[in-house]
């Protein structure tokens, strides 16, 4: 027997006794009461076994998923804006109420609900600054409290971050300094994936759960799962760019399309390929460095080598030394949107 059928068994019983006695009430000759009692008793209880969950249990279970949703944060903050906003009321009734009838009776009122809405408003919106702010001031240390929040902003991890496993070697290196948080929706994706029936989907899903095991344990940075949720949209890259907003949290991903449009909506993006290819080493032209050629280039007498960390090098007349190493002078590089790539030609003592 469920809350929400004892419930509108009770709103029955009680709507049927309201229909019975208001039924006496409007009864009217020559029928007697007690037919007026029982039509509008049967049309209490029905009504009662309908409506009854809409002002009961279905208000409640919503305002119950929407506070579990709400970062804690955001909920501390709305009831300090409630008490600063009833606050700032109180000041003002004083003087209003001197105002002359009828505007004394209600004018301090509706100061009251606008000043608590705006207070409760502001607060939750400035939730991270407010929490901050009072933090640094507690430390004495207000005036370093930009410096601080941006080494303390949550981090978001995507399925794609986690199946990657970099994220694994940045946090040991501790140069990740913020909590990175991996929703609950995430983990629901990545055990969905690795209970595919796809060899290769179901290894990448698996490695995913490897990673955030070793990132539990060996992580320089705080690592917590979060089991807010987001009803109001479906798929999961969604969520986290509705997720990202609510909780003012940079979004780590490696999909390059989530990465456009969550900075589309806004989003602060960190991107662990565009980070990669940033520490990558930077040749100048006339190093010479030495690299193995795989494969013909594009043009005529081409060939095509890699560094260990997947930058390509174009050597000029290296398609002679196909499957061969040798030493190679560097001549130009560019930066395309894969990375940086070089042009080199042989030395002039290359092996042989």
């Amino acid at each position: 027997m469920t809350s929400e059928f004892l419930v509108r068994l009770s709103g029955m019983l009680i709507m049927a006794f309201v229909g019975a006695r208001f039924g006496v009430e409007v009864a009217v000759p020559p029928l007697p009461p007690e037919v007026f009692a029982l039509i509008f008793g049967l049309v209490g209880s029905l009504a009662g076994l309908i409506l009854t969950p809409y002002f009961t249990t279905r208000p409640a279970r919503f305002t119950s998923r929407m506070i579990r949703q709400l970062p804690a944060e955001v909920l501390v903050a709305s009831i300090f804006g409630l008490i600063f906003g009833l606050i700032i009321a109180a000041l003002f009734s004083v003087p209003l109420s001197l105002l002359p009838q009828p505007f004394s009776a209600w004018v301090p009122s509706i100061i009251a609900i606008a000043a608590a809405y705006l207070s409760i408003t502001i607060f939750s919106f400035r939730a991270q600054d407010v929490f901050r702010l009072v933090r640094d001031l507690f430390r004495g240390n207000a005036s370093s409290s930009q410096s601080y929040a941006q080494s303390n902003i949550p981090i978001l991890l995507d399925t794609s971050v986690i199946i990657d496993g970099r994220i694994l070697d940045i946090s040991k290196t501790g140069f990740v300094v913020g909590t990175l948080i991996i929703p609950q929706f995430v983990l629901a994706e990545l055990q969905h994936i690795a209970d595919s029936g796809e060899t290769l989907r179901r290894s990448r899903g698996r490695r995913g759960l490897e990673v955030l095991e070793e990132l539990q344990r060996e992580s320089k940075a705080p690592v917590t799962v979060t089991e807010v949720d987001v009803d109001t949209v479906r798929e999961v890259d969604d969520k986290l760019i509705v997720l990202a907003k609510q909780m003012d949290a940079l979004l780590m991903t490696n999909d390059f399309n989530l990465n456009r449009v969550a900075e589309l909506q806004g989003v602060r993006v960190l991107n662990v390929n565009e980070l990669a290819n940033a520490v990558k080493a930077v040749y100048l032209p006339n190093e010479v460095i030495t690299v193995q050629i795989v494969q013909e280039g594009r043009e005529h007498n081409q060939g095509v080598g890699y560094l260990n960390d997947g930058t390509m090098v174009v050597v000029e007349e290296g398609n002679r030394f196909m499957d061969r190493t040798l030493e190679v002078v560097i001549t130009r590089m560019i930066q395309t949107a894969a990375g940086k790539m070089y042009f080199a030609r042989p030395e002039e003592n290359a092996r042989k």
